[in-house]
């Protein structure tokens, strides 16, 4: 009966929203914002929200559905960019406070009312969801639920910490809003989030039956609320903060820590009063540096996904060649995201192991074996590379030697399809190096992915002297179509993230080397920030890879190769692989350090370690690496993990100031040498661009406007480069 909707009126129609009325007097409540690929609750959807309202009740429906009417999702959020335009606290908190009226508004229609959701439902648009009497959600791996706020530094803000416990539960609702997780239709059923899962032929169905016989809302039950009891909720606030702590200090990421004491608190306070204090609670963390500095990193990360806009060719079919454990994930990663990928290799085995480790990586990323099947069957082994002929990306991802990769590399360029793209994974190889040997090497450029390929989101677009932007922007379509962030960056030994990282890994190494023990070493590194230290990073990697790329980055003999790494090289400890590096490992477990450093880290340890990286920094600012700061910024977060809410090195810099950073690098060259001689970009490093946030005064927080250095794929010389 209801699978077509017959509309026989449109009571409301402005330029985001539309309210028709159907045959059964349903009105459909409708969101296409203009001029956007996605729906996004900025200030004037908002508004235009708020003003449809009184229509809609006058229309005087037997219920409303609200929906989308993009394919992409039902609503993706708030605009994040309204953020960063916060500038006190007063500001946010009237801001945000304009939209709680709205919103009740949705909760108190004296009707029953629907959220359909097909796709992404998220952020502010969980929350208008929340304020629906149900929620119906499309059975599709694309439909995802959450409220990732605190992985911008906020936690929801338009009544989703109130809403949210009174469904589903009180510990339910803090693990969402606590991890930012985002939950599929089945999962958000399971624990009550929305009422129905059904495919798309029985969605207008299923809302128009929920309208008709109006069943009682779901509320959490009686045991979800165990928690929420006034003996036991202090108890469990301890715990979650205690747990917190360990993963996310409070003076680095307070918005979880927020949310906990809004929830310990209101064992005090009336239900009416939870919203202000919602809204008092984000909109001091809003004009914070940790905010500030996640939400331009977000930014920056959807500038990236930007890139390969406007690409020559929209790849479907990935060939690599080299099932080695970097080439096999890589195939394993692009199939699971949709591509056919065919995988070629002189060994069998190899490629055998890879459809091993894929099967492995396929049941940890879904419980669904039907997605498994499919993903399994797009990745096809190709010992002869019939697959080169076929594919948009030819990928090379062998050892690095220049001349295996260049003599592989010139036989599969004559394979190639018209339109189709030739590239590399090398890590530290330069691009102009390896196209020696082609004919075209225009259409070659550098895919770098960095180890583990399933959780790392960053991908070097390594650009060549030859390159085409075409090929530019057909490599970064490429890897935001497989769901990661592209960066191009200029061809030169390391590139930039390796480059960045080795003087910091040297200097870690070098650290134990005088006596203090790996576990000092790395304390002091997470202490700063780092998700990991650098000698455990050094053992992931491998101890011979560490070498091998150090070895390429040091021709010049500027960063001398710890011996020490070498040493143990030779005595095959190579890292976690077999089993003894820096530390051991049992069974992929890390053990206590098996060098025979002991001492506690110097008094400048840990200055030592991030002098040597923010210097590298400065030089590849002004080798032109990047095209500019913000993308220099947002790169080394995403493919370092440095420490996010620091908002990358040089803003890091420029919080803690140039002249103190050059001070700082001066006198640690008198006491330890040539290697911390500040560069010469130190000099003609302008900051007064970067955006600061001084925490001493909230109410009085002040932004500078933020523009970026001009620049075009690095083929220019920078002022100030030596």
């Amino acid at each position: 009966m209801y699978s077509q909707i017959y509309l026989t009126k449109t009571p409301y129609q402005g330029q985001h929203w539309r309210v028709d009325m159907d045959e059964n007097n349903i009105a459909w409540v409708t969101i296409d914002v203009k001029g956007s690929s996605a729906n996004i609750l900025s200030g004037d959807v908002l508004q235009e929200l708020g003003a449809l309202l009184p229509s809609l009740v006058a229309a005087d429906p037997a219920g409303a559905v609200f929906r989308s009417g993009k394919k992409s999702g039902f609503i993706a959020g708030a605009d994040v960019k309204e953020f960063t335009q916060f500038t006190t606290v007063a500001q946010a908190r009237d801001r945000i406070r304009a939209v709680r009226p709205i919103f009740m508004g949705i909760e108190e229609l004296d009707f029953p009312t629907v959220a359909q959701i097909s796709g992404f439902c998220l952020g502010g648009g969980l929350e208008l969801a929340l304020c629906c009497d149900y929620r119906v959600a499309e059975d599709l791996p694309s439909t995802k639920l959450g409220l990732p706020e605190v992985k911008l530094g906020i936690h929801p803000g338009f009544g989703g910490t109130v809403r949210l416990p009174r469904l589903v539960g009180e510990l339910t609702a803090l693990d969402l809003i606590l991890t930012g997780k985002s939950l599929d239709a089945n999962r958000a059923k399971k624990i009550g989030l929305v009422d129905w899962v059904v495919p798309a032929r029985h969605l207008n169905r299923t809302v128009a039956t929920l309208i008709e016989k109006h069943p009682t809302p779901r509320k959490a039950r009686s045991l979800q609320w165990l928690a929420a009891a006034p003996f036991i909720r202090s108890t469990v606030a301890y715990f979650l903060k205690k747990k917190l702590e360990k993963k996310a200090p409070k003076a680095q990421y307070p918005a979880p820590y927020a949310v906990i004491d809004m929830w310990q608190d209101r064992e005090f306070i009336e239900p009416w009063e939870q919203y202000d204090q919602e809204i008092d609670s984000i909109a001091k963390l809003f004009v914070g540096a940790t905010a500030q500095n996640l939400i331009r990193l977000f930014l920056q990360g959807e500038r990236m996904k930007d890139l390969g806009k406007g690409a020559m060719i929209k790849p479907q079919r990935l060939h690599v060649v080299g099932a080695g454990v970097m080439g096999g994930d890589i195939a394993a990663w692009c199939a699971f995201n949709g591509m056919t990928v065919s995988l070629q290799d002189t060994n069998e085995t190899m490629i055998a192991n890879t459809l091993q480790r894929a099967l492995k990586l396929f049941k940890i990323k879904t419980r669904d074996p039907h997605i498994i099947q499919a993903a399994m069957d797009r990745l096809i082994p190709d010992m002869s590379g019939y697959g080169v002929a076929k594919a948009d990306v030819v990928l090379e991802a062998i050892f690095e030697n220049l001349e295996a990769k260049q003599k592989l590399l010139a036989t599969m360029e004559a394979k190639l399809k018209p339109g189709a793209i030739l590239a590399t994974n090398t890590s530290s190889i330069r691009l102009e190096d390896i196209a020696k040997s082609l004919e075209n090497p225009d259409r070659f450029v550098g895919i770098h992915f960095f180890n583990p390929v399933s959780r790392m989101p960053l991908v070097e677009i390594v650009v060549g002297r030859d390159t085409s932007q075409d090929t530019v922007k057909a490599g970064c379509n490429f890897t935001t179509a497989i769901r990661r962030s592209p960066l191009p960056v200029k061809s030169g030994p390391g590139f930039l993230i390796n480059r960045i990282l080795m003087p910091y890994l040297f200097e870690g190494i070098k650290l134990v080397a005088e006596g203090s023990s790996p576990e000092a070493v790395d304390r002091a590194a997470k202490e700063f920030g780092m998700p990991m230290g650098p000698i455990t990073l050094v053992d992931v990697v491998g101890l011979d890879i560490c070498l091998s790329v150090a070895k390429i980055l040091d021709t010049s003999g500027k960063h001398i190769v710890p011996p020490l790494l070498q040493t143990l090289v030779d005595q095959k400890h190579l890292g976690k692989k077999t089993g003894q590096g820096f530390y051991r490992y049992d069974r992929g477990k890390q053990g206590s350090s098996q060098t025979k450093a002991r001492g506690k880290l110097p008094a400048d340890g840990s200055e030592r370690m991030f002098a040597a990286l923010l210097n590298e920094t400065i030089a590849c600012l002004s080798d032109w690496v990047v095209e500019d700061m913000d993308l220099l910024d947002a790169g080394v977060v995403f493919g370092t993990g440095f420490a996010p809410f620091r908002g990358g090195p040089i803003h890091y810099i420029a919080q803690e100031g140039k002249d103190a950073w050059i001070a700082k690098l001066e006198k640690l060259k008198q006491t330890h040498g040539e290697r911390f001689t500040p560069h010469p970009g130190w000099k003609n490093l302008d900051l007064s661009t970067v955006n600061i946030v001084e925490e001493k005064d909230h109410e009085k927080t002040d932004f500078r406007h933020n523009t970026t250095m001009a620049g075009k794929y690095f083929m220019r010389p920078v002022q100030g480069a030596h």
